[in-house]
C-alpha cells in the first residue's frame, strides 16, 4: 500500500426514484465524470440503487436484496475498474433467505472487492424501520484495506456513536466514511429540523476532532413520499460534507440539490493535528471499562 499525502475524493448526492435501473446508470455518470476530475475515491450515499424502502414495513421490499457477490456487485466493480477508482457503495444485502445487512461495499480501484462493512447500529422510529429489514452487523468495527489507505466505512446510523469511531480510529483508519440517508419529518417546524440538520453535522465533526482523521458524510437528497398513505414521506437534507481532522468544514453540499464534487483532502495533516492534540495519549483507558455496560445506574 503506498502512501498517499493528498487524496481527491469525490461525493455524490443524489436524489433517488423508484426505478433502480435509472439511479444505478445516473450514479455511473456521476462517477465517471469525478474520476475525469481526478478523484481516486468516490462514495455513494447510503442504499443508493433504490428509494429509502425502511418508510415502511413490508415484505416486498425484500426483493431490492442482492446477494454478495452478485449481479449488482459485478456492476460497481466493473464501474471501480472503468474509471480506476476506489468505490465505496452500500447496498440491501441478502446474506441467506430471511438473513440481511445494511451493508457497505468497498471497491479497489482493479474492480476487486476490498472488503464490507454491516451496519452496526440499526435504527427503529417512524419512517425509519431499519430494524424489520436489517440485521446488526457481525464485521465489527474493522477499516478496509484499499490501494489508497485503510478506511474507516460505517454507516448512517452508526455516526452518532462516538465509540464507533474511536474503534476505527485505534484500528489504524486513515478516515471515516459515512454512506447516509437521513432527513427531516416534513411536519417539523424549520427551527426543529435546523437544529437536528446542525446536530447531524456537529457529531460527525466531533469525531474528526476527537480523533484526528477526515470524516466524509455523503447523504440523499430530495423528498421521498411513504407508501403509507397516513406517514409524511421524508425530505432528505442533503448537506453532504467533508471536514479535516480538526473538525473544519472542507466541503459541503446544498441541502436540496443532486451534487457531485471532488475534495482534496490532505490525510498527511493526521500525524501534525495528533501532535498537536494528543488525544489518543491522554485516554485514561484504566478508567473505561464502564462504556462497556449497557447502563451504570441500577
Amino acid at each position: 500500500m503506498n502512501p498517499i499525502s493528498i487524496l481527491p475524493t469525490g461525493i455524490i448526492q443524489q436524489h433517488n426514484t423508484e426505478d433502480t435501473a435509472n439511479n444505478r446508470q445516473r450514479l455511473a455518470k456521476k462517477i465517471a465524470k469525478l474520476a475525469t476530475q481526478g478523484a481516486r475515491l468516490i462514495v455513494l450515499q447510503e442504499l443508493h440503487d433504490s428509494l429509502y424502502f425502511c418508510q415502511t414495513e413490508d415484505v416486498n421490499a425484500y426483493q431490492l436484496a442482492t446477494p454478495i457477490p452478485g449481479d449488482i456487485t459485478r456492476f460497481y466493480s466493473k464501474t471501480a475498474k472503468e474509471n480506476g477508482a476506489v468505490l465505496v457503495t452500500s447496498l440491501f444485502e441478502e446474506r441467506l433467505p430471511g438473513l440481511y445487512h445494511n451493508t457497505a461495499v468497498v471497491f479497489d480501484s482493479d474492480g476487486s472487492i476490498a472488503g464490507k462493512y454491516r451496519k452496526m447500529h440499526i435504527p427503529d422510529d417512524p419512517s425509519y424501520y431499519e430494524k424489520f429489514y436489517f440485521t446488526p452487523g457481525d464485521l465489527s468495527f474493522e477499516p478496509i484495506n484499499t490501494s489508497i489507505g485503510r478506511l474507516g466505512v460505517m454507516v448512517c446510523w452508526d455516526q452518532w456513536y462516538p465509540e464507533a469511531a474511536r474503534i476505527m480510529a485505534l484500528k489504524g483508519a486513515s478516515m471515516l466514511i459515512y454512506p447516509t440517508a437521513i432527513g427531516y419529518e416534513p411536519q417539523d417546524t424549520p427551527e426543529e429540523q435546523q437544529r437536528q440538520r446542525d446536530a447531524w453535522i456537529t457529531i460527525q465533526r466531533s469525531h474528526a476532532i476527537a480523533n484526528g482523521l477526515p470524516v466524509v458524510s455523503v447523504n440523499r437528497t430530495g423528498f421521498e413520499a411513504s407508501p403509507d398513505e397516513k406517514a409524511s414521506g421524508i425530505r432528505f437534507w442533503g448537506s453532504s460534507f467533508v471536514a479535516g481532522p480538526q473538525g473544519e468544514i472542507l466541503y459541503q453540499a446544498p441541502t436540496d440539490e443532486e451534487t457531485e464534487a471532488v475534495v482534496n483532502i490532505d490525510l498527511s495533516r493526521t500525524k501534525q493535528v495528533r501532535q498537536w492534540w494528543p488525544f489518543l495519549r491522554d485516554r485514561r483507558i484504566d478508567e473505561f471499562e464502564p462504556l462497556t455496560r449497557r447502563c451504570c445506574k441500577n
